[in-house]
C-alpha cells in the first residue's frame, strides 16, 4: 500500500537536499515561500520556517568547519614547507600568499628589520602592484607596522586613512595610497612568549575597500606569523649552523696545515741541525736550505761579505774577489737591513729578497738572504727563520775552532818572525800540523790602527780570515796576517783587508801587504818589507789604506829588499822606451837632456843639437805618451830617477843593451841621430 507525502514532509526534503548540496542561504529561503505558494496551513509553515532557521544554522556550521578545515590545511602545509625548508624566500612567499588566499584580502605583505640601517623593509609581497609600495621602509614606531613592531601586538585598521592610533607619515602614506590599500591588519612575528618574545618582524593582510576583521581572522594570521617566525630563525639557525661547519672546517684545515708546516719544520731543523753536527759547511746549509724553500740562498758574514751562495747561482763564493757579486756600498747595505731584522726579531723583505739576521745573542754574526720567493708564506717563512739559528750555532762552532786555531797558528807566526833562522825545518813541520804548508807562497799583512781599538783589530782579523786557511797573530802593537796566495798581489790583499778589517774594527785600518814569500826566511824578510811600506803609509799621509812597496813607485824601490830598478824604470818609462825602439826616435835622450837643462829649451836644443821646434815637438809626443801630469813634481822625480838608473844600470833597454858610457853620449848620438822627419813617425 503506497503512502503519499505530506506537504511538510516535501519541503523539509528539500531543504535537506538544498543543504545537501551546499546550497546558497537564498535557496533555503526560497523553500518556505515555496510552501506558502502551495498553500500550506498555518502549522505547516511554522514548521517549514523552523526547519529553515535549522537548515541555516547547519549551513553556517559547515561552512566554518569547511573554512577551519581549509585553515588547519594550510598550517599543516606551512608546517611541512618548514619541516623539508630549503629556501627561506620561497617559505615566507608561501605563508603570504595562503595569508591573502585565507582571509581573502587583495595583498598580504610581510616587512622584516634592516639591522644595519636600524628601520624595517618589505621582505616579501603578494597582491600588490605599487613599486613605491614594495620599497617602503618604516622607521620603528611609523604607521600600522611600526606600531606593531614597536608594541609586539597585532593592529587592525578598517580604514587605514582615518585611523589616528599610529604615526602616519608622507612616505609611507603615499606607498599606501598608491597601492589603494584602506583596511589592514597586521600582527608580530614573535620568537619567544610573554615579555621576553623578541619581533622579528610583521605579517600583513589588507583590502582595497573598508573591512572590519574578525577576531577569528586575526588568530589565522597570527598563526601563520609563528610559522614564519619559526622559518626565519631556523633558517636563521641553519645559516649559523653552516657558517660554523665551514668555520670549523676552515679551522680543521689550519690545524692540519699548521699541523704539517710544524712537522716540516721540526724534520728541517733536526735535519739542518744533524748537517751541522756531522761537520757540514756554510755552503751545506745554504744548499740544503735553498732545496727546503726552492729558491736562492746566501750566507753573508758579519760584514756583509758572502761565504757562500747556493741556487741558480750556483756554487760558493769566495770573498773579497771581484767576482763575488758584492761591493764594500752592497756590503754595507746588507748589513744595515740584517739589522733592521734583528730589530724586528723576524726575517724582513728588502729589494726583492729575503734577509734574515744570524745572531748569537745581539751580535750579528752574518744574514741569510732568500731570493726568489716574494711570496713566503708563514710556516715557509719561520723555516727560513730557523734556519739562521742552525746557521748561527754553525758560525759559532766554527768561530770557535777558528779561534782555537788561529792562537795555535798565531804562535807558529810569532816564531817565524822572531826566530826563522833557529829551525826552519821544524817550522815547516809544525805549520804543516795546523794546515799551513810554509813551502807554498803566502802574502803576509801587517795590520795597523788606533790604539783605542786595537783589541778589536784582533778579534776582526779572526773574522776576516774565518773560512779562508789562514792565520794572524799580534805582534810588537800590529797584526800580522799570513794567507795561502790565490792569485792576488800582496797590494790588492792589502786593500781588500784595510776596507773590511776598518769595517769590522770600526775603525780606519792600515794595511801593508808582502809576498809572495814562501819559506820561514822569505816570510821573515816580507815581514821587514811590509813594516818599513807601513812606516811609508804613514809619512805620505795614507793611514786607513792598503798597498805594497812595488805600488810606492821610487819609495817602494828604495824600502824593497829586492830592489826592484829594472820594474820601477820600465813602469817609469816604458811608454817612452817602447816608442823609441819601434820607431827609431830620441824621447827618452830628450826628456834627459831637458832636465839636465832645467827645462829651458834653448839650452836643451844646443845639447841635443836640433831647432828649438823639434825639442817642443818631442816633448809633446812624450806628454802624449806619459799623460799630462808627467811635469809635476812627484811625477818629475819618479821620472828623473828612473832616467839616471836606466843612464846607469840600462835598465828597460831593448834587448839588454849595455848602458851608455859617461862622456860619449854627445858625440855617439850626434853620430847616429838623423835629421828630423827623416825617420817614419818621428816626433
Amino acid at each position: 500500500m503506497s503512502h503519499t507525502p505530506t506537504p511538510v514532509a516535501r519541503h523539509l526534503r528539500r531543504l535537506l537536499e538544498l543543504l545537501a548540496a551546499g546550497a546558497p542561504a537564498e535557496d533555503l529561503g526560497a523553500v518556505a515561500v515555496e510552501a506558502r505558494h502551495s498553500g500550506a496551513t498555518a502549522q505547516d509553515l511554522s514548521e517549514v520556517d523552523q526547519a529553515t532557521e535549522a537548515a541555516l544554522r547547519v549551513q553556517t556550521t559547515l561552512r566554518q568547519h569547511r573554512r577551519r578545515e581549509a585553515e588547519l590545511t594550510a598550517l599543516f602545509d606551512t608546517a611541512g614547507d618548514l619541516a623539508a625548508l630549503r629556501d627561506l624566500d620561497a617559505v615566507l612567499r608561501s605563508i603570504v600568499r595562503r595569508a591573502r588566499m585565507l582571509l581573502g584580502t587583495d595583498t598580504a605583505y610581510l616587512t622584516l628589520p634592516d639591522e644595519e640601517a636600524g628601520d624595517t623593509y618589505m621582505r616579501v609581497t603578494d597582491g600588490s602592484v605599487s613599486e613605491l609600495f614594495q620599497n617602503l621602509r618604516l622607521e620603528l614606531g611609523e604607521g600600522l607596522g611600526g606600531l606593531v613592531a614597536q608594541t609586539a601586538r597585532p593592529y587592525a585598521s578598517p580604514d587605514y586613512r582615518t585611523d589616528d592610533r599610529f604615526l602616519h607619515t608622507g612616505s609611507i602614506d603615499a606607498g599606501v595610497l598608491d597601492e589603494g590599500l584602506v583596511a589592514i591588519l597586521g600582527v608580530p612575528l614573535l620568537l619567544g612568549s610573554g615579555s621576553g618574545g623578541q619581533v622579528i618582524g610583521a605579517l600583513f593582510a589588507a583590502d582595497r575597500t573598508p573591512r572590519m576583521f574578525a577576531p577569528e581572522e586575526v588568530a589565522l594570521l597570527c598563526s601563520l606569523a609563528d610559522h614564519a617566525a619559526i622559518a626565519i630563525d631556523t633558517a636563521k639557525a641553519m645559516a649559523d649552523a653552516r657558517v660554523a661547519v665551514a668555520e670549523l672546517a676552515e679551522a680543521n684545515a689550519v690545524i692540519r696545515e699548521h699541523s704539517a708546516a710544524m712537522q716540516r719544520a721540526e724534520e728541517s731543523h733536526d735535519r739542518l741541525t744533524d748537517l751541522v753536527l756531522r761537520g757540514g759547511d756554510v755552503s751545506d746549509v745554504a744548499a740544503a736550505v735553498a732545496g727546503l724553500l726552492k729558491g736562492d740562498v746566501a750566507v753573508h758574514d758579519g760584514s756583509g761579505w758572502p761565504l757562500a751562495s747556493v741556487g741558480e747561482q750556483g756554487g760558493a763564493v769566495a770573498r773579497g774577489t771581484e767576482d763575488d757579486g758584492a761591493t764594500e756600498e752592497e756590503a754595507a747595505a746588507l748589513i744595515e737591513v740584517a739589522k733592521s731584522s734583528r730589530a724586528a726579531a723576524h726575517a724582513v723583505f728588502h729589494d726583492g729578497r729575503w734577509v734574515c739576521a744570524v745572531l748569537a745573542g745581539q751580535e750579528l754574526l752574518g744574514c741569510l738572504v732568500l731570493s726568489g720567493r716574494p711570496d713566503l708564506d708563514g710556516p715557509d717563512r719561520r723555516l727560513f727563520e730557523r734556519s739562521s739559528v742552525v746557521t748561527s750555532l754553525l758560525l759559532l762552532l766554527r768561530r770557535s775552532v777558528a779561534e782555537t786555531e788561529n792562537r795555535v797558528r798565531g804562535d807558529l807566526i810569532t816564531d817565524l818572525l822572531t826566530a826563522p833562522g833557529r829551525d826552519p825545518a821544524g817550522l815547516v813541520a809544525r805549520g804543516r800540523r795546523l794546515g799551513f804548508d810554509l813551502d807554498r807562497p803566502h802574502v803576509l799583512l801587517v795590520a795597523r790602527t788606533g790604539d783605542a781599538v786595537r783589541e778589536r783589530l784582533a778579534d776582526a782579523a779572526v773574522q776576516y780570515l774565518f773560512g779562508c786557511g789562514g792565520g794572524s797573530a799580534e805582534h810588537e802593537g800590529d797584526v800580522v796576517l799570513l794567507l795561502p796566495c790565490d792569485g792576488t798581489g800582496p797590494g790588492e790583499a792589502a786593500r781588500i783587508a784595510a776596507g773590511q778589517l776598518g769595517q769590522l774594527a770600526g775603525a780606519p785600518v792600515t794595511v801593508a801587504g808582502a809576498g809572495p814569500a814562501a819559506g820561514p826566511r822569505a816570510i821573515a824578510d816580507g815581514h821587514a818589507e811590509a813594516l818599513r811600506c807601513l812606516r811609508a803609509l804613514h809619512v805620505l799621509g795614507r793611514d786607513g789604506h792598503g798597498a805594497s812597496v812595488t805600488e810606492l813607485g821610487f819609495l817602494g824601490v828604495l824600502l824593497g829588499d829586492m830592489h826592484d830598478v829594472d820594474g820601477f824604470v820600465t813602469a817609469t818609462l816604458g811608454p817612452l822606451l817602447e816608442y823609441d825602439a819601434q820607431r827609431g826616435t830620441h824621447l827618452v835622450r830628450t826628456l834627459r837632456a831637458y832636465f839636465d837643462c832645467g827645462g829651458s829649451l834653448s839650452r836643451a836644443k844646443e845639447e841635443l843639437h836640433v831647432h828649438v821646434n823639434t825639442v817642443v815637438q818631442r816633448l809633446d809626443r812624450i806628454q802624449a805618451l806619459l799623460g799630462p801630469d808627467w811635469h809635476t813634481p812627484e811625477q818629475t822625480l819618479e821620472l828623473q830617477l828612473a832616467l839616471r838608473l836606466q843612464l846607469m844600470s840600462g835598465a828597460g833597454r831593448p834587448n839588454g843593451r849595455a848602458r851608455e858610457r859617461p862622456g860619449a853620449d854627445a858625440r855617439f848620438f850626434r853620430s847616429r841621430e838623423a835629421p828630423e822627419g827623416s825617420l817614419p813617425g818621428s816626433p
